[in-house]
């Protein structure tokens, strides 16, 4: 019997060092404050039951599960998400049902306003029938419906990690929704760029972003061309134009128009740019404005077949520059082609600038704010060792030292959308209809799929830390558990217990003073420490 007991201990040590993995700091028998810690940056903090439930799995297979979510069931994901119809649309379907009409209905009505407007004024009101204001509003469900997506996942997928990295991912190659036609295509930039390789490799990432139409649109590389092309191009049109313009009928017969001169289409670079300052090297990565120069000429003839009907990735070799390049030292040859782009992708992804700016970045998600550098040199060195396995960096940071040293914990400020997600599992809140939630990230200062600059949002606390700010999240908290907030059932749960009992006095004595559940509910998603993660 003595035998078998400590055959038995032998064998749950040896389990727990295989989830865990070599040199791993995560703890055999953590206290729930750890475990809150890892709820918190692994997925969008703990709901009620989640603190006893991982203990009870043992910590460190809940991470190792996390990392792998492919194991994790999360057939609950689907009722909440069947409703929302386009999620499943390829583009050219969101463009033929929704975007085109919408876009119609708008010339509609603007021809409209032009043709009743008053002579000599410059006001249009743009009145739209109901059927043209219905096909707008259809348009507009596209954008609802992928907000709402993005909150429900983050608010009850078993799969929090996958989820956490989802949204890295997206803001770290991020497009604005609102530029063009990008609203149609950024569906599909989620849901089949994205979301596939968040714990994958790096390079296939990278590749999965450089062909999306989305991306090509947003930093405007669908239109850069080789400068000779351009000039034939323009040649051409200007010789057309030449030919039979003249016998194409005035805009508007009382002013005759002068015939507009064909604008020549060259080389772009702002992809080029972005693609080693934000997206790979960082921008002290070591590259140069000719680095700039030979990337934007390597990727020219990546574009979007037909961009307006919902089109995919085409390469287009009259575009391209086909001479020789030479990008960071490596020498692409002439008459590459396409492969001018998939080599300048593999030099930037093998770099050693990207294994830093990564694992920085990464670090900066799941650790503070300024992540110690001895984890980065570690995170880096993974990076490089496993070819860009997204995977065995995560692991490498959530499992070290660093990410369960005391100065880790509640050093990382909520943004507005972590705030929300983790105030509905704190409180257990069940949800209808996530679009009205979405109008209150917005209102906090983060409108979801919506942030023009390609740096994406921040994730610094000095970006989401203010006294205004701070107001506005107190005042959701009291619409959450007092009922207020639309197409939310507000949780019987104790709130408090997402704090895990650490609260500074004032904290304490400010929740004791309340005289009802609902107001320590409030007080409770509005104090300091759930602000931070």
């Amino acid at each position: 019997m003595k035998f078998l007991t400590r055959l038995a201990a032998a064998l749950t040590v040896v389990a727990t060092v295989s989830a865990a993995g070599p040199g791993s700091a995560v703890p055999a028998k953590p206290d729930d404050k750890t475990i809150l810690h890892v709820l918190n940056r692994l997925g969008f903090g703990a709901r009620p039951d989640d603190v006893a439930r991982v203990r009870e799995m043992g910590l460190a297979k809940y991470i190792d599960q996390q990392l792998s979510p492919e194991r994790v069931p999360d057939a609950a994901m689907a009722p909440r998400l069947a409703e929302l119809e386009t999620l499943t649309l390829d583009t050219r379907a969101i463009a033929r049902d929704y975007y085109l009409p919408a876009q119609m209905a708008r010339r509609e009505a603007q021809r409209a306003d032009v043709k009743n407007e008053p002579a000599g004024t410059d006001m249009r009101s743009e009145r739209r029938t109901p059927e043209q204001m219905a096909l707008v509003r259809k348009q507009r469900e596209v954008l609802v419906e992928l907000t709402s997506q993005k909150i429900l996942r983050a608010a009850y997928s078993e799969r929090q990690l996958q989820e956490v990295m989802t949204d890295f991912w997206f803001n770290h190659f991020n497009v604005f929704a609102a530029k063009g036609p990008i609203e149609q295509y950024v569906t599909a930039y989620e849901r089949d760029t994205i979301r596939p390789h968040v714990l994958g490799s790096f390079r296939d990432l990278l590749g999965a972003t450089a062909k999306s139409p989305a991306m090509l649109f947003y930093l405007d590389n669908w239109q850069s061309v080789d400068p000779e092309a351009g000039e034939r191009m323009a040649a051409r049109r200007a010789a057309a134009q030449q030919r039979f313009g003249s016998r194409m009928p005035p805009r508007n017969p009382n002013a005759p128009q002068q015939p507009k001169q064909p604008q020549k289409r060259g080389l772009n670079e702002n992809y080029g740019r972005e693609l080693m300052e934000l997206h790979t090297l960082g921008v002290d990565g070591g590259y140069t404005q000719q680095d700039v120069v030979n990337v934007a000429r390597a990727f020219t003839g990546w574009t979007i077949d037909e961009p307006r009907q919902g089109g995919g990735f085409r390469f287009d070799p009259r575009l391209h520059d086909d001479r020789e390049k030479i990008v960071l030292g490596h020498k692409i040859k002439a008459g590459g082609g396409q492969s001018d782009g998939e080599q300048v992708l593999d030099i930037l992804a093998k770099h050693p600038s990207t294994a830093r700016f990564i694992a920085t970045k990464l670090a900066r998600r799941f650790v503070s704010d300024t992540p110690p550098p001895a984890l980065v040199d570690r995170a880096a060195a993974t990076f490089r060792d496993t070819n860009g396995s997204i995977r065995d960096v995560v692991r490498t940071i959530v499992t070290s030292p660093e990410f369960f040293a005391a100065e880790a914990y509640r050093a990382k400020v909520k943004t507005p959308f972590e705030f929300v997600v983790s105030a509905l599992r704190a409180t257990g809140a069940e949800v209808t209809d996530a679009a009205p939630l979405a109008q209150s990230i917005r209102q906090l200062g983060m409108p979801l799929y919506l942030c023009q600059p390609p740096t994406g949002y921040a994730d610094r606390a000095d970006a989401w830390v203010n006294t205004g700010a701070l107001l506005n999240r107190m005042n959701f908290a009291v619409q959450l558990v007092g009922g207020r907030a639309r197409a939310v059932s507000p949780g019987s749960a104790d709130a408090r217990a997402a704090l895990g009992g650490d609260v500074s006095e004032t904290t304490a004595a400010t929740i004791a003073k309340a005289s009802e559940p609902s107001q320590v509910a409030a007080l409770t998603l509005g104090s300091p420490e759930f602000q931070r993660r």
